[in-house]
Formats: C-alpha cells, sequence, structure tokens
C-alpha cells in the first residue's frame, strides 16, 4: 500500500528549505539571472542547511543521517519554487557525492567524501552529450581498458559547475562490454587531468545564473581504480532513476511557483470591474494548472517512495520526469497568459520560470535526490 504520510521530521525539514527559498533565493533570482552568477555566501548559506554533508558517514566528517528520495523531492520542490538555476548550484555536489554514497568503494568514499563535509565544494558529473540522439543508456563517450587504466574519449554538455569542480563523475560506456550497447559505467575525474578540457561556459536560454560547460575528453587516463564502484562497478540504472525524480521534483517547483504568481496576480488584476480570476476562461485555465502541479507531485513521489523501499522505480521514474517536463512547460506557459502582455515583460518573473521550465526535458542528470 503506498503512503506518502510525511513524518514530522520531513515536514520540519520542508517548512525550512521553504522559508530559505522564500527569503534567500526568491529576492535575488532576478538580479542573478541577469548577472549569470550565484552569490558565494547563498551557497554558504544553503550548505549549512546540510543540503551536502547530513548526508555524509560520521568518519568522513558528515552528520550521517540516512537518506530519503522523498525527502529529496520535498527538498527539491522547495528549492525549485524559489529558483531553478540556484537550486541546481546548489544541489551540483550531489551529483558527485551520492553515487559514491551509494556505489563507490571504501578508498573512494575516504578520497571525495571528506572534502564536502566542512564547506561548499564545487563538483559536478557529466552524463549529458551534445547529440539530438543522446541516450543515457547508449552513450557516445567511451571508456577504452588499457593496461591498467580506463582511456575515455568522447564530448560532454550541461555540465554544472564544471570550472570551478575538483571533481567530475564522468558517464562512459566500456568499449568492447557485452550488450547491445556496451555496459554503461562512471569514472570519477579529477581537475587537470591530461586529456580534460573545459570548454567556455555555455550560453543558454534558461538557467542563466547557472554556469554549465561543454567538456572534451581526448584519451584521459584513469585508472580502473577510479571506476565509480571499482572493477565491479555500480548499479547506474538505479542512480539514474534518483536523477529523474529529483528533476521531476524541480519542476514541480518551478511550475508552483507560477502557478500561484499567476493566480495572485489573476485575483488582483481588474477587467470590466471584476477580478480577472472570475472570468471563466482565467478559472478554468488555473484550475487545471493546479491539477497538473499536485498530478505531477504524486507520480514524483510515488517514484521515490519506490526508491526509498529498495524496488525497481524505472517505470515510475520515467513517467514522473517525462510528464514533468511537459507539464512545467504548460503552466509556466499558461502563467505568461494569464498575465496577458505583462508577463512577456521582466518586471514580472513568469517569463524566466518559462525559460527556465523550457529546458527540462534536455536536463538528463543534472540532480540527484
Amino acid at each position: 500500500m503506498l503512503d506518502l504520510e510525511l513524518t514530522d521530521e520531513q515536514k520540519l525539514i520542508r517548512d525550512t528549505i521553504a522559508s530559505f527559498a522564500a527569503e534567500q533565493i526568491r529576492p535575488i533570482a532576478r538580479d542573478c539571472d541577469e548577472r549569470g552568477h550565484v552569490p558565494d555566501e547563498t551557497a554558504v548559506k544553503g550548505f549549512e542547511l546540510g543540503l551536502i554533508h547530513s548526508a555524509v558517514p560520521e568518519e568522513h566528517g558528515g552528520f550521517g543521517e540516512a537518506r530519503s528520495a522523498v525527502t529529496g523531492c520535498l527538498v527539491a520542490e522547495e528549492l525549485g519554487w524559489g529558483d531553478l538555476s540556484i537550486a541546481l548550484h546548489l544541489l551540483a555536489p550531489r551529483l558527485l557525492v551520492y553515487p559514491v554514497l551509494d556505489a563507490g568503494t571504501p578508498e573512494q568514499r575516504a578520497r571525495y567524501l571528506p572534502r564536502f563535509a566542512t564547506e561548499f565544494h564545487a563538483a559536478s558529473a557529466a552524463m549529458v552529450e551534445p547529440r539530438f540522439d543522446f541516450d543515457p543508456t547508449d552513450l557516445a563517450t567511451t571508456a577504452r581498458r588499457d593496461n591498467g587504466h580506463f582511456v575515455l574519449s568522447g564530448a560532454k554538455c550541461f555540465v554544472p559547475l564544471a570550472e570551478e569542480a575538483d571533481a567530475l563523475l564522468v558517464y562512459a560506456r566500456i568499449a568492447g562490454a557485452k550488450g547491445a550497447g556496451g555496459e554503461t559505467a562512471a569514472f570519477l575525474v579529477d581537475r587537470g587531468t591530461p586529456g580534460l578540457t573545459i570548454s567556455e561556459r555555455e550560453a543558454n536560454m534558461g538557467l542563466k545564473a547557472l554556469g554549465t560547460y561543454e567538456l572534451s575528453l581526448d584519451d584521459v587516463r584513469v585508472p580502473v581504480a577510479a571506476r565509480l564502484g571499482g572493477e565491479a562497478g555500480a548499479d547506474l540504472g538505479r542512480i539514474l532513476n534518483h536523477t529523474r525524480v529529483a528533476l521531476a521534483a524541480l519542476a514541480v517547483g518551478v511550475a508552483r511557483g507560477a502557478f500561484e504568481y499567476a493566480r495572485d496576480y489573476a485575483k488582483e488584476r481588474r477587467a470590466f470591474g471584476v477580478a480577472i480570476a472570475q472570468k471563466q476562461a482565467i478559472a478554468f485555465m488555473l484550475a487545471q494548472m493546479a491539477i497538473e502541479v499536485d498530478a505531477t507531485r504524486l507520480l514524483t513521489w510515488e517514484a521515490a517512495w519506490k526508491l526509498d523501499r529498495g524496488e525497481d522505480a524505472t517505470r515510475e521514474a520515467v513517467l514522473a520526469q517525462r510528464y514533468a517536463a511537459k507539464m512545467a512547460l504548460e503552466v509556466t506557459d499558461n502563467a505568461v497568459q494569464v498575465l496577458g502582455g505583462h508577463g512577456y515583460v521582466r518586471d514580472h518573473p513568469v517569463e524566466l520560470w518559462l525559460r527556465n521550465a523550457r529546458g527540462f526535458a534536455s536536463f538528463e542528470g543534472l540532480a540527484i535526490v
């Protein structure tokens, strides 16, 4: 029986992150978008909430708290409500930390986790590839075995915080492995490794406050011990499901913010002597927006609930991510329509939310719960 009743601790976490988003993120979101930068002090304040180190084991300097995908969804939704770019910036280190927590060898955990226990430390993952037929289960980036090493070759894009990250988790297909698409693996690659080149910052339609970059891997040699999970590898399917759920939760947050803003605007904006919210076309549009947001949240929580139970949640995670990408675009676009001409100008944030929401169909692997 599916049980989505939140614990008192989860409610407290949700309320704490909601307050942070309202007081620390929303007020600076527009300025961050214009400047293309997230202030360091915001990252520090986010770190102090335990967004990263709460899950790091005590022996590595963290709090050692148990992780929950449902709790992660609560956090992601509230941060996404605040601002998607800032949310992805604050959560980017998880892209390396959580896979190492879940599947890393003792040596990998001891090497990488302590640096995230005391301060915000930039790290990231490279999954998306710059090609129209990108498929996370059939990557073009390859990893070739060579005398106790893996040699990585390929290109990546949409890599957050790559310029300042000390380490990256790079996803690649092991050349010559069995199966139609080969075996997918992940590799811990340190900054400055020969052959790893970080290109100039990408100029995106949305996410302007978040630095994302293209990477080129030209025969990057890493030891076999750099493979996530060591020689045995890791269950990357489960990791991918955690990223899908995270993106769905962020999309719910963005869409919820747009709906609430449009709803409040419609209550205050008057035309022909009445609030436009009383017009049937507007009222029905707002109702449909609310339905879509709540429906997507339930899809997302179901997938997260199964992940927390250790069950295969691939079907639920894929459905949640796909539906969330479509929903976020429709809801933010409707928010612009509710505001009419005002929705198209930068005096209101709905145009920013629409630009950000447009990218959810391409944001594979940019967040994890």
